[in-house]
């Protein structure tokens, strides 16, 4: 039997690689590494020949027969070897790293953090989404010496995700945005979300690191034990504090460092809209600041910043203004979405809401909860979409439902909808921006 790559040796190989990795035949860079990644429905150690055929310098395989000794190597597990590789990586660079986890709004924060520190450092963020065990360490070998700080995004859906790619990406500052009702199902309710995020937590304390916390957040104060901490938020005594001056529409805020005034600072004027996103940009102006960044910089950052994806994006078609945050979804993300927009003084509100997934056998309860919530709302007219919402329709006959997108496009084809303003809110697997080109 041919003896198993040492990871070592498989550095040797990326570093000569020119530290280029793909895991998708279909997307080859000359000169990468193919990591054969098996799932429950595919083995990627079928097409490692391809993958060398169609331009990669190795393949990396955890099937024997493979090995050739020159261009395809074998590991007992590719997977793992990915995961250590990118571990051994990390060891090598001397340059902080802040992980970010949380219930919601991970990619916003990381996005906001990145817009400021790349003010002033060549900065590395994590690509999209790529933040679960995969994604985690594809964006640890995408970082390279040229860096100077690196933000990594940690996504999870079970307890012990969190300390698995902590352990690969040893942060050395952390951030935990929220604890809220995500993924339900996989962590067996509040309290296991809790423990599960709370992992990075107890990471950054066994190596010493240091939080940037909401010290308006009970649950986060909670959590973060005698973990050193920088804070953020609505009082002074915060090493950065901030007033939230405008919400209707987007943000306006001013920000200070503790027992500075904030009478003469600037209003910074985001492209953003809800309290959450005044914290979201409070954040970002604390590590910001805790890095040197000068405040003119962080400010500029924050007033440039657009967001994308679908994520909390303010659209203007030539009938209604729209808020489309229809990238994700969970009953925490919802209920705040839905508290922000009733309370704008707008006219002709509408809101169209999608099923939240991953909730397990707390579905049924967590979609009434939010039929309950909007049934005490006034003069907004209410739109439902996706098989979960549907299967409640029969209880509250004032609102729209739909089992599928296609029977919502037909609806707004037929009846559309004018001068309106229009929150969009759903689990991305339902496609709610679909209808915006029925708005």
């Amino acid at each position: 039997m041919k003896a198993f790559l040492k990871t070592e040796d498989l550095y040797k190989l990326y570093l000569n690689s020119s530290q280029k990795i793909t895991t998708d035949t279909r997307k080859i860079e000359p000169g990468s590494i193919f990591f054969a990644l098996k799932g429950k429905n595919f083995d990627a150690n079928k097409f490692a020949i391809n993958a060398i055929n169609e331009g990669c310098s190795y393949a990396i395989v955890d099937d024997v027969s493979l090995f050739n000794g020159s261009t395809i190597f074998v590991v007992e597990n590719v997977l793992s070897a990915l995961q250590n590789l990118a571990k051994f990586h990390r060891q090598q660079l001397k340059i902080p790293f802040i992980g970010i986890t949380g219930s919601n709004g991970k990619t916003t924060h990381k996005e906001l953090i990145y817009a400021v520190l790349s003010k002033k450092f060549n900065a590395f963020a994590t690509n999209g989404n790529l933040n679960n065990h995969i994604g985690v360490p594809l964006s640890i070998l995408q970082i390279n010496k040229k860096h100077e700080i690196a933000i990594i995004e940690m996504g999870a859906n079970h307890q012990g995700e969190i300390a698995l790619l902590s352990s690969i990406c040893s942060p050395d500052f952390g951030l935990i945005t929220n604890i809220g009702k995500a993924h339900l199902e996989g962590f067996g309710g509040e309290e296991g979300i809790r423990k599960g995020k709370g992992e990075l937590y107890q990471h950054l304390k066994s190596k010493n690191g240091k939080i940037f916390i909401n010290g308006n957040d009970k649950i986060l104060l909670e959590l973060s034990g005698e973990v050193e901490k920088i804070y953020y938020g609505e009082n002074e005594t915060f090493d950065v504090y901030g007033q939230l001056i405008k919400n209707s529409e987007f943000v306006e805020f001013k920000w200070n460092q503790k027992g500075n005034s904030l009478k003469n600072r600037p209003l910074i004027k985001t492209h953003l809209f809800g309290y959450y996103n005044f914290i979201n940009v409070l954040c970002a102006a604390c590590i910001g600041n805790y890095f040197e960044v000068e405040d003119h910089l962080i400010n500029d950052a924050l007033n440039e910043y657009i967001p994308d994806m679908n994520r909390s994006q303010v659209k203007v078609t030539k009938n209604n203004s729209l808020i489309l945050d229809a990238y994700n979804a969970n009953p925490t993300s919802i209920s705040l979405a839905i508290e922000h927009f009733v309370k704008q003084p707008f006219k002709n509100k509408t809101i169209i809401l999608g099923d939240m997934f991953e909730l397990g056998i707390y579905s049924e309860n967590e979609h009434k909860n939010i039929l309950n919530k909007l049934k005490k709302i006034k003069e907004v007219k209410l739109i439902l979409i996706g098989e979960n919402f549907h299967a409640l329709k029969d209880h509250y006959s004032d609102f729209l439902f739909f089992k599928k997108i296609e029977d919502a496009e037909t609806h707004l084809h037929n009846h559309k909808i004018l001068n309106g303003y229009i929150l969009i809110k759903g689990s991305r697997a339902i496609h709610l921006e679909k209808l915006v080109d029925f708005l």
